[in-house]
């Protein structure tokens, strides 16, 4: 009788031990990933070795490659490594990224545009294009609906993401200025086409403060990161979080940062990782 009730233990165990695994979810933030010393056509060697199993999605922080659009055959490679098409991997241009064109390839290869939202397990995320310049006016306007109407009609997410490349949010309250801990600080970046006064802090951080003020906390992610400090997270005054992480030159203490989320609870936790640590040796 002892054996069957230890078996009947065990069996206990694994099967609340399942359950526990089924109710969270994670996914890695990564930026600035590129290989040093190639043709443009690498990823930090580091995380081609990572086992990305355990991550629902990849959420690539720009410059994946450092020319990760000039050839057809380096995004088959990045999709090879990230799964781009899954819905759950997201990818936020950098500037290596973008700069060689052929953009309709990001959405070959995602199936979707450079911008758009998304919404799963009570997360909503905006990824933005911070490459976008007024000579893309259409497409500068038809990201800041997105950024509207979801900061207008958000209710059943938790949590509203935005991950962006570029540092934005040059004068947020109680933040420094991005070029401090950063590698841009795109201070007349322009959300719209309205005038050449629409940057971050004047049009788009007043609507996450509304979503705040609607009980649904507000988190921005960048990825330009890595060359000075390896990691960034502070809280605006009023409450919004902004973080930030990079790789750079397969340094050893470059960071990712990893997002684990409760299902049940609906509860979403993060932190910053080592990524030398996360490799199995």
């Amino acid at each position: 009788m002892r054996i069957q009730h230890l078996i009947f233990a065990l069996l206990i165990c694994l099967f609340s031990s399942s359950l526990e695994a089924q109710s969270t979810v994670k996914f890695l933030f990564a930026g600035h990933c590129y290989q040093p010393a190639t043709v443009g056509d690498k990823v930090d060697y580091r995380l081609e070795q990572l086992d990305k199993t355990p991550y629902a999605g990849i959420w690539l922080g720009g410059d994946v490659c450092s020319e990760a659009m000039l050839n057809y055959s380096t995004m088959q490679y990045i999709d090879s490594l990230f799964n781009l098409g899954n819905p759950e991997t997201h990818w936020t241009l950098g500037n290596h990224d973008a700069r060689n064109g052929n953009w309709e390839w990001y959405e070959e290869f995602t199936g979707r545009r450079t911008y758009y939202a998304y919404s799963s397990y009570g997360i909503t995320r905006i990824v933005l294009n911070t490459n976008l310049v007024p000579t893309n006016c259409e497409d500068i306007d038809n990201e800041y609906s997105i950024i509207t109407n979801v900061c207008d009609t958000i209710q059943e997410s938790r949590y509203l993401i935005l991950i962006m490349h570029h540092g934005l949010w040059r004068d947020v309250p109680g933040l420094p200025p991005p070029g401090v801990y950063g590698q841009s600080d795109l201070r007349y970046w322009n959300a719209n086409c309205d005038s050449v006064n629409t940057n971050f802090v004047q049009v788009v951080y007043p609507k996450l403060l509304e979503v705040k003020q609607r009980g649904i906390e507000v988190i921005c992610v960048m990825g330009d990161m890595g060359a000075g400090p390896k990691k960034f997270q502070m809280d605006s005054d009023e409450g919004i979080h902004f973080l930030g992480c990079g790789l750079y030159n397969n340094e050893p203490d470059n960071n990712v940062l990893i997002f684990n989320y409760n299902i049940e609870n609906k509860q979403l936790d993060y932190g910053f990782h080592n990524l030398d640590s996360l490799l199995i040796h």
